[in-house]
C-alpha cells in the first residue's frame, strides 16, 4: 500500500479555505487529510490516532465519516481543476467545493492501528456538482462505503 499521498490538491487550496477541520492544512489541531491522484481514482491515507476509538481496537464511525467527505469534496475539486486542464502543483488556484450530501455504510468494523486507504471514482453530474464514491480500505479489506455529493462553493462563503 502507498504510505502517503505526494501531490495533494490540498496543497494548493488558498489559506483563507484551508481551516477545515478534516483536510485544511491551516488548522492545527485537524486531520490534514490530503488527496491526490491514484490512477485514474483518487486516493487518501490516514492512520487514525489512539483517540479515535469507539471501541478498544476499532476507530470511530466519526472519522471514517469525516475521512469520506474530505475525500469526497477534494476528489471533487481534483477532477475539475483537471477538466480545467490543470494538476496539482502546477500554480493554479484549485476550484473549491462543499458538501452537499454525504453518505456512508459501515461494512465491517474498521481495525485501529493501520493506515486506511480511501478510493474515490468521480463523476461530473451537473457543472457544478460532482458524485463522489469512495470506499476505505484498512489492511486491504473494504471497511466502509461512501458517496458525496460536492457542490462548487458560492463565492459568498468567503465575504465577510
Amino acid at each position: 500500500m502507498e504510505e502517503k499521498v505526494i501531490k495533494a490538491i490540498q496543497d494548493d487550496y488558498p489559506d483563507d479555505f484551508a481551516y477545515c477541520y478534516g483536510c485544511g492544512r491551516m488548522n492545527d489541531d485537524g486531520h490534514h487529510f490530503r488527496t491526490g491522484w491514484h490512477g485514474d481514482r483518487t486516493i487518501t491515507i490516514y492512520t487514525p490516532l489512539p483517540e479515535h476509538t469507539a471501541l478498544p481496537g476499532f476507530v470511530y464511525g466519526g472519522i471514517m465519516a469525516s475521512l469520506i467527505d474530505c475525500h469526497g469534496t477534494g476528489s471533487a475539486a481534483l477532477a475539475l481543476h483537471r477538466k480545467n486542464g490543470n494538476e496539482v502543483g502546477d500554480g493554479s488556484e484549485p476550484p473549491r467545493f462543499v458538501t452537499g450530501s454525504l453518505k456512508v455504510d459501515f461494512v465491517k468494523p474498521t481495525p485501529h492501528g493501520t493506515p486506511l486507504q480511501a478510493l474515490g471514482t468521480v463523476a461530473e453530474i451537473h457543472p457544478k456538482k460532482w458524485r463522489v464514491n469512495t470506499e476505505v480500505y484498512a489492511n486491504g479489506e473494504l471497511c466502509a462505503r461512501g458517496e458525496v455529493i460536492a457542490v462548487v462553493m458560492p463565492d459568498t462563503f468567503l465575504k465577510k
